[in-house]
């Protein structure tokens, strides 16, 4: 999801089919699965503060946004998020991290929803696309956004931690766009090909406005049909 991240996957670890990938998903972290945001909230305010915070970084950029204006924005004192968050530099992690772990549930979702129908990989990169643009522009959609523009404020060891979590997103992608470039659909070398991708559908949070009428279907298939070559003739 971001271009300084080199994921790929291994030959004998990448699955047989793209619907075979969809089927299996990622590789679970060892341990007890990660708890949703939600599912962590115990009553504290957490969800709150993660969500303002998104939005006030996403707004202002993390440089200018003070912790006073999150409390603020969630009706507490000004110094009551350091009672979940040891710095601002903390919560802007935990920001990403809950992006980044919504992205994968959200991709897994879909797509596992959609896998009984065994769908081409042409409808498979279509559904890769549209739940990338909802995670990007969708309904709480800042969070993805700040990981992207202001990863620079974060410790070597968070950006490890981060990376690992984008290697897991954007494995799914890999076999899709294996087989598109097999059959002759995507031109060019399969890992400039997913950072060209990722590029341009990133960059889509710095001008979509949904206000002049596009919608995020409409988006979708219009990367496709940017992304895509023709189908080979036969003969």
């Amino acid at each position: 999801m971001h271009h300084s991240v080199n994921p790929t996957l291994p030959a004998a670890d990448a699955p047989a089919t793209p619907a075979a990938a969809l089927l299996a998903g990622p590789k679970k972290p060892r341990g007890r699965p990660r708890k949703t945001l939600d599912e962590r909230d115990d009553g504290n305010r957490r969800v709150e503060l993660l969500h303002a915070a998104a939005r006030l970084f996403h707004e202002k950029g993390f440089d200018a946004t003070r912790t006073r204006d999150i409390a603020a924005a969630v009706g507490m004192q000004s110094g009551s998020p350091f009672y979940h968050f040891k710095t601002k530099n903390t919560l802007l992690y935990a920001v990403m991290e809950e992006g980044m772990r919504s992205a994968l549930a959200r991709q897994s979702a879909v797509l596992q929803a959609a896998a009984a129908s065994a769908p081409d990989t042409e409808t498979l990169l279509r559904l890769l696309v549209r739940s990338h643009f909802e995670v990007l522009l969708g309904p709480g959609s800042d969070f993805i956004p700040v990981m992207l523009y202001e990863s620079r404020a974060l410790t070597a060891r968070q950006r490890l931690l981060l990376a690992r979590l984008q290697r897991d997103y954007e494995a799914v992608w890999e076999p899709v766009l294996q087989a598109l470039c097999e059959s002759g659909r995507l031109h060019g070398p399969l890992q400039l090909i997913r950072l060209l991708i990722f590029g341009a559908l990133n960059w889509s949070v710095k001008w979509f406005d949904v206000r002049k009428g596009a919608s995020l279907d409409d988006l979708s298939d219009a990367a496709i049909a940017l992304f895509l070559q023709s189908p080979p003739r036969s003969g």
